[in-house]
């Protein structure tokens, strides 16, 4: 059962005072949105750092296969390169190789390697597996602000409708319906829209930047897994 107050015999004079004198809904309402902007803005603030370490992690990969000529090469310089998802696809991708033809991934083919239609179709759905296995790990917790930016504004227009209803019951057990009786009521039941629509803003612009960057990321994995075939297959490993 919602528990109805009287609206403050007080005027607040700033949002603040406004928020302590405030029903009981209100505060629910303010203190669950608020718990849903801090888990807003750590997301952004992780994913944010995480694509930044992914971008750093990409450049020195490439850096490091400029200097390597062959393939052969291109694997022990790989092996000492931190742990990254485009290094880890590449080993990914060599190490099923290696299942393949032992020995031919650390020396190089001898002579040229005829891969059979259904051992190609195999290494690119290694490649494939480990593409998508990176893109959602790169989404993780993404949708947790897409649910942030959905709800908040319901959240808020609740609290503004709970707040409307308690000022109306208690401007009926007043018997008084003027203005200055109405209006700290209605600035009260606000307070909860503008808490949802603060939380949701961010969440949903950053979520829309997180998703794009996703799609950039996979574009990238998937352009140096093509690549990769490429690689070998001018060198005779295909």
């Amino acid at each position: 059962m919602i528990l109805l107050l009287q609206a403050p015999t007080t005027v607040p004079t700033s949002i603040w005072q406004m928020v302590l004198v405030s029903s009981l809904e209100t505060r629910v309402v303010l203190g669950i949105t608020g718990i849903f902007s801090i888990l807003s803005w750590f997301i952004i603030g992780l994913k944010w750092w995480q694509f930044r370490r992914i971008r750093s992690q990409s450049g020195r990969f490439f850096i490091a296969l400029e200097g390597a000529p062959k393939l052969h090469d291109a694997y022990r310089v790989v092996m000492k390169l931190p742990n990254s998802p485009l290094n880890r696809l590449f080993r990914e991708g060599m190490h099923f190789y290696n299942e393949l033809f032992p020995g031919v991934v650390r020396d190089g083919p001898a002579q040229r390697i005829s891969l059979a239609p259904t051992q190609l179709e195999a290494f690119r759905m290694v490649l494939g597996k480990e593409i998508a296995a990176e893109r959602d790990a790169a989404a993780r917790l993404v949708p947790w602000l897409a649910t942030i930016g959905s709800v908040s504004p319901l959240l808020g227009l609740l609290g503004t409708v709970l707040g409307v209803m308690n000022a109306f019951m208690g401007i009926g057990q007043k018997g008084s319906g003027n203005i200055s009786a109405v209006a700290p009521g209605i600035a009260e039941a606000l307070i909860t829209t503008v808490a949802g629509l603060a939380a949701a803003i961010p969440a949903v612009m950053a979520y829309n930047y997180f998703v794009s960057r996703t799609g950039h990321f996979e574009g990238e994995l998937e352009g140096f897994g093509n690549a990769l075939v490429g690689w070998m297959a001018r060198e005779g490993w295909l």
